[in-house]
């Protein structure tokens, strides 16, 4: 099982492109999910919590769409995850401590005293995970994706997107 929800990954990849040196760049919820091939109203619901929690802003009108709320590289990895999944915990001690068969009905004040050594273990590394997911921004993830795809799916991108605009405009004003 997975700790985080696919929300994080879709999530995470459409905010991809709205990344951009200006700051300006906008999509719809359809136009990321049909770029995506994924649900438009999965995505919808996405960006509503996004929005939510402050890391997108709606445009209104005909050329709407989505666009960052702050700069890319003020939006942490763990603030898509938040806003995505919640602040859930790695590990929910269940206290089976309590319960060893040598304690009869009730267990020894040494058997439960503090925290469980295997939740301590675990909360540090949650601890861990989320300092790292803290330094990532989005910046970082666009700029890992820049170096790894060829210098025109930067380009591809921006046209599809210009595309799907141009097509907008050209419905609205017939």
């Amino acid at each position: 099982m997975a700790l985080y929800s696919a929300s994080v990954e879709y999530g995470l990849h459409c905010l991809l492109y709205l990344v951009d040196a200006s700051g300006s760049a906008k999509a719809s919820s359809n136009d990321l999910a049909e770029f995506q091939g994924i649900s438009s109203s999965y995505v919808a619901k996405l960006f509503t919590q996004l929005k939510t929690a402050g890391l997108v802003r709606a445009i209104e009108g005909a050329q709407g769409g989505y666009q960052l709320a702050r700069r890319a590289d003020d939006i942490t990895v763990l603030d898509v995850v938040e806003a995505l999944d919640g602040e859930k915990p790695l590990f929910q001690c269940r206290e089976i401590r309590r319960q060893c068969a040598l304690f009869d009905s009730s267990p020894p004040n040494w058997a439960t005293k503090g925290l469980c050594g295997i939740h301590a273990v675990m909360r540090e590394a949650e601890i861990q995970m989320k300092r790292s997911l803290a330094q990532h921004t989005l910046a970082d993830l666009s700029q890992r994706v820049d170096r790894k795809a060829p210098k025109t799916f930067s380009i591809d991108v921006n046209a599809w997107f210009e595309g799907r605009r141009a097509s907008k405009s050209r419905r609205q004003s017939t």
